[in-house]
Formats: C-alpha cells, structure tokens, sequence
C-alpha cells in the first residue's frame, strides 16, 4: 500500500487474571492503513476493539506479531521511543473527551505541544488557534471547557489530536455520547479534516450510517477481523463541506 501508516502482520494480545490461563482477546489481526485512509471499525461489545486500539496507539504491546507505525517496527523500541512515537504520530479522541475542565478551549489544545516543549510560546499558541479556527471555535477560544457545549467540547478535543501533526488518528466511538446532530457535526468535521491534511483516521462507532460513509469499514468479532470492506458512497455525501 502507498504511503502506508499503519501496519499490522498476524497480532495478538492476551490477558491473564488472577494466576488463571491467559485468555487471548486478538487472534492473529492483519490490518493496513494508507495515508488518507478513513476507515471505520465496527463490532459488538468484547469484540476487542478498545484492545485493538490500545495496541496500535502504543498504550499496550501485543503480545505476538508485527506492529509498524510509519515502517517503524514498533517491537524494536522501548518505552522511551515508543513514547516519542506515540506523541508525534498519533492523536487520540476519545467517546469521553478527557478535557482538563479548568483550562480554555486554547490551553487545552495546546497540552500536547507544552508536554514536546516544556513551556508555552507564541507558536504553540498560533497553532493552537489555527486549529481551533479550523473547527469553528473561534469566537470560544478562550472559554473554559466546561461552559462549552457537548458538541464544542469534542471538537476541542478533535483539534488537540492535531496539535502535532500526527499521520494517524484513533477515534474511540467520539460521537457516542453525542445528541445526534452534534454527531454528525463532528462526524463532518473529521471527515473535513481527513481530507484536507491526508491523515489517516481509524473511526470506532456503532453507527451503521456513519460507518457507510467512511472509505472502509472493519468488522470485528471475537477478536478477529471477519470483514474488511470498501464503502461506494459518493465523496460528496462522505465529505459535505467539500461539495458546497
């Protein structure tokens, strides 16, 4: 695959509890994105899916197989590089938008550049409030978070997954807790994104229409892939903005 990010060849992870057998949640997973890939990923729950995420976002190692972010093989590292990996190439948002309440829409997003600098300057803050323009937040930059809609929140938390410029993005179901328009506000605004800067986004929902519109959708069961499909929607009805 060209510009491939992701890759993963045969992992598997287990867990074991109280001295008992390990219990295997990933059975052999074979998985690739490209850059500009958005791709859904679909199953019922204890399917495995927040395992499989942790794994590939470098918050767990797996236990068997090969993991590569960007060609880098992810086995080869130790947790000091796997950190500086995670950082740079991957952003995160999540179903619960983790957001620090106290802090603006601005500081919040800056909170990745401040943990790769170690003190605030006047780029990370310009950068900071291009992404937030980029998500319609302007006029709320300064807000705290917590006097912020649902909807607002979690476009916050869309621009700090961006603050570093990761090639990929894991979306752990960020439209779960949302009302329905606001889910498809958000829905539109990663998809905006995704095809504006070429990033590629790995998109976990029980939506079946919002799966439709994504460039592939993975079904997961019992720990294995079961399905693997690309979507034929029109990219004008992928990507609204794009078409107006």
């Amino acid at each position: 695959m060209p510009d491939e990010v992701l890759r993963l060849e045969g992992v598997r992870k287990s867990y074991r509890s109280d001295g008992a057998a390990p219990n295997e949640v990933l059975h052999g997973i074979d998985l690739s994105l490209g850059r500009g890939e958005f791709v859904a990923l679909m199953g019922p729950s204890g399917s495995g899916k927040s395992t499989l995420l942790n794994v590939i976002g470098l918050l767990d190692r797996p236990d068997g197989g090969v993991l590569r972010i960007q060609g880098n093989d992810t086995s080869r590292l130790d947790e000091a590089a796997l950190t500086k990996l995670r950082g740079h190439s991957i952003g995160f948002v999540f179903q619960y938008h983790y957001l620090i309440p106290a802090f603006t829409a601005i500081e919040n997003v800056m909170m990745p550049m401040l943990l790769e600098r170690g003190r605030p300057d006047a780029a990370m803050r310009e950068k900071a409030a291009s992404l937030l323009d980029k998500v319609g937040l302007t006029p709320w930059r300064d807000s705290r978070v917590n006097n912020l809609s649902g909807g607002q929140q979690q476009r916050v938390a869309v621009a700090r997954a961006l603050a570093m410029d990761p090639p990929l993005v894991l979306a752990d179901e960020p439209t779960g807790n949302l009302d329905t328009q606001s889910a498809s506000g958000v829905f539109d605004l990663m998809r905006e994104v995704n095809a504006a800067s070429g990033t590629a986004i790995l998109f976990v929902t029980h939506n079946p229409a919002l799966a439709a519109r994504c460039d592939r959708t993975i079904q997961l069961v019992d720990g294995r892939i079961v399905g693997d499909a690309a979507q034929s929607v029109p990219i004008s009805e992928k990507v609204p903005a794009l078409a107006r």
